[in-house]
């Protein structure tokens, strides 16, 4: 047996996700400790102090101790995201470890879109399940959590080049026509252009292919169906688009590690809340 000791320079207290419904706003409250906020889907606005910040999809923010928080709006009522409460350990022995070698440290941006959006999703939902657990690994996660975060766009960098437009012409179909026949060659027709070309621009704009961001938008609606409680999962499967439903459960379990029917019994469990 090897025996070593672990000394991370974070200490967690919770974590957790939140699904809207719709209704009422983020507390306004000041924490003793720092806050990293992933958002799944829809919007969320806070401000912290004079700082308005509003996330979308795929974006973070790191909200800092002792500075009054709150929202800003009503929660969107497509909001998903993910929260983690922690604090930094001042240990001598490790602050001296960062001054000899400066590439331990991390730089990380208070606001900013993620690059790699699966790391980030999979090392939520594992830190959740870690914590469900009552695992001694929370550290762990979050410091990996926290280099992911590190390694984002910059703040307001949005993704450039020639066919942005049409790239987010092809999301805006998906996001409001995700329940119908909806493919690249579909797609493509309605927008008049070559489906390898929009395939490619999709991919450089939102860093996944159109395939995926059908998946994730009907997976979504999906969540929201099996939530309220509205139907088994083949109706669910078929109101959103999927005719298969094995598929329909394939995708589902790709994206969100549970089938179906295991999300819609356990959905309510500690770790997720609703306001």
């Amino acid at each position: 047996m090897l025996s070593f000791p672990v000394n991370y320079p974070v200490k967690v207290q919770n974590g957790g996700l939140f699904i809207s419904r719709g209704m009422g706003t983020h507390p306004t409250r000041q924490l003793s400790s720092h806050e990293l906020i992933y958002v799944v889907r829809g919007t969320l606005s806070l401000q912290e102090e004079n700082t308005r910040f509003d996330l979308h999809e795929g974006e973070s923010l790191l909200l800092f101790p002792d500075r009054e928080h709150k929202g800003v709006t009503t929660f969107d009522p497509e909001l998903k995201f993910y929260w983690l409460h922690f604090d930094i350990v001042k240990n001598t022995t490790i602050i001296k470890s960062q001054q000899i070698n400066p590439s331990l440290q991390l730089d990380i941006p208070q606001h900013c879109k993620v690059r790699d959006t699966e790391t980030v999703l999979t090392l939520f939902r594992l830190f959740l399940y870690e914590q469900e657990r009552g695992g001694n690994s929370l550290e762990l996660f979050l410091i990996l959590l926290l280099q992911e975060v590190s390694r984002a766009w910059p703040e307001n960098v949005a993704p450039g080049g020639p066919g942005v437009a049409l790239a987010y012409k092809a999301r805006e179909l998906i996001t409001t026509q995700y329940h119908l026949p909806l493919g690249a060659s579909e797609l493509a027709d309605r927008l008049h252009c070559n489906a390898d070309y929009l395939g490619r621009v999709f991919r450089l704009t939102f860093q996944m292919t159109l395939t995926d961001a059908l998946h994730k938008q009907r997976v979504a609606a999906a969540e929201k169906l099996l939530l309220s409680n509205t139907g088994n999962v083949a109706d669910v499967a078929r109101q959103t688009g999927f005719n298969d439903v094995a598929y329909f459960r394939r995708v589902f379990r790709k994206l969100l590690g549970i089938t179906p029917a295991a999300y819609k019994k356990l959905y309510c469990r500690e770790h997720i809340n609703s306001q």
